[in-house]
């Protein structure tokens, strides 16, 4: 969850719970620190209230005085932690190791025997055998301790019997659990805000970087760059020159960018220009070999009327496919008709006989032609003009321009090397734009695609290579909208 919020509050809440976990942190030590100490410091308070009864009881033991030792015991035993609940006591025991008097009766009877018996399990030493302290820790953390009481010259009065049971070790949890909490509390109320202001102070560069970081390639780079927080911490610095070389390195890029735009227009009008004088130029070489038919045969007023509609018709499809760059332009286009295609062989037959080629062609309309002229006959054109390159030499082209009511077909087809469907489409990659040796056929897929029809290689036809170019029998888009 703390993944998810934002570095700016990552910082102070994560400083925060550093506080609030290290004063928990602190008071679990200090709890178990002192809870070792309590064991020490009763251990320490036995040994003092064992030398206090020693130095009293020896008189009393001399006088025999059995009263006044056992209120010595019960007088000192309040001292011991955990006498006042029945989980300490002291006994003064004979020479023997019998209970001579004790503070608790009931635990420790007079005349008791203690030493050299087992005390609860555990074997205690003979009398005889105690000549210093001896002390007997008990499997469940009780203390029993053992002095011998001896007289000036070195003689064995009594011994000092203590036996502190393992609770009253244990620390005054509750009064530990309490200081904890006012520690606790004292800490985050003073060090929480203190960590949630020193975490936003480090993390308010951060959020400047993450504001200048949305902005860019919105607003100016010199702005940006003077936004970018100063700061002395080295990965922040890092962090300010990083986002500086990031924006250095857009700006270069857009520049590029714009570089690579202007050429692409560039590129883009030499295509277009390139284009149009490829579609210029096809009908422009059928109107030349007209015009020199009309110079040489021109006296008879027939061929002379044919070659005058055939120049129209060649202008009319030039000023078509120019007006068709000027986006304002609205050129009425007739539709087709049959006889454009007799036109077309025409224009073309010039090409044809300087490679002694053969044209057949055949129309079959079986409806009325509703598809505009001008696209139509560019189609014609380009087709047979690179069908009777292909050709070659004393080859053959057939052309046929088939209709019915719902589609327009021509079909063009030569004695040349068959086309295979791979070599064609790599043909019509090049003539897209990327390779600049023509654009005539890129020019008839171009067109059926605007006039929602398929430009393809007829695979059915397996003896000669054949063209296929086929659109709906319905005007053009835009006539449509």
């Amino acid at each position: 969850m703390l993944r998810r919020l934002p570095y700016r509050v990552q910082i102070p809440l994560g400083l925060s719970l550093a506080v609030l976990l290290a004063a928990l942190l602190v008071t679990a030590i200090t709890a178990r620190v002192q809870a070792n100490n309590a064991r020490r410091d009763t251990l320490s308070l036995l040994d003092r209230a064992v030398v206090l009864v020693i130095a009293q009881v020896r008189p009393l033991l001399a006088a025999d005085d059995t009263w006044r030792v056992f209120a010595l015991l019960r007088d000192t035993a309040q001292l011991v932690p955990g006498a006042d609940v029945e989980l300490a006591r002291l006994a003064i025991l004979a020479p023997d190791g019998s209970v001579f008097a004790a503070s608790d009766p009931v635990k420790l009877a007079t005349g008791q025997q203690v030493l050299g018996e087992p005390w609860r399990e555990q074997p205690m030493l003979l009398a005889m055998e105690v000549d210093r302290r001896q002390q007997l820790d008990l499997p469940d953390g009780s203390v029993v301790l053992l002095d011998p009481i001896r007289s000036e010259d070195g003689q064995t009065l009594g011994f000092v019997f203590t036996e502190v049971e393992s609770a009253a070790f244990a620390p005054d949890w509750s009064s530990l659990a309490r200081t904890a909490l006012i520690s606790i509390v004292l800490a985050v109320t003073l060090l929480g805000p203190l960590g949630w202001w020193v975490g936003k102070r480090m993390a308010r560069p951060v959020g400047l970087l993450v504001a200048v970081i949305e902005r860019i390639g919105r607003d100016d780079r010199s702005v940006l760059r003077d936004e970018v927080p100063k700061t002395t911490d080295p990965e922040l610095s890092r962090i300010g020159d990083a986002v500086e070389q990031l924006m250095g390195e857009l700006e270069r890029r857009k520049a590029a960018e714009e570089r690579a735009l202007s050429a692409e227009r560039l590129a883009a009008v030499g295509k277009m220009t390139a284009a149009v004088a490829h579609e210029i130029n096809n009908p422009l070489a059928g109107m030349l070999t007209a015009t020199q038919t009309l110079r040489l045969h021109g006296g008879t007023e027939t061929i002379r009327l044919r070659t005058i509609d055939l120049l129209d018709r060649g202008l009319q499809q030039i000023r078509t496919t120019v007006a068709a760059l000027l986006p304002q332009a609205r050129i009425e286009d007739r539709p087709l008709e049959p006889g454009d295609l007799e036109d077309i062989v025409t224009l073309v037959k010039g090409t044809a006989d300087k490679q002694s080629v053969v044209i057949r062609f055949q129309v079959e309309v079986e409806s009325a032609l509703r598809v505009p002229s001008a696209p139509l006959r560019q189609v014609m054109l380009n087709l047979l003009l690179n069908a009777i390159k292909a050709a070659g030499d004393n080859g053959t082209v057939l052309a046929r321009l088939q209709a019915d009511e719902t589609r327009v077909r021509f079909c063009i087809s030569n004695s040349g090397p068959l086309l295979s469907q791979e070599r064609f489409k790599r043909t019509l990659a090049a003539e897209s734009g990327k390779d600049p040796r023509g654009f005539g056929l890129w020019v008839c897929q171009e067109l059926a695609s605007h006039l929602r029809g398929r430009f393809e290689l007829d695979t059915f036809e397996t003896q000669h290579t054949c063209l296929l170019f086929e659109v709906p029998n319905r005007e053009a888009p835009e006539s449509q909208s």
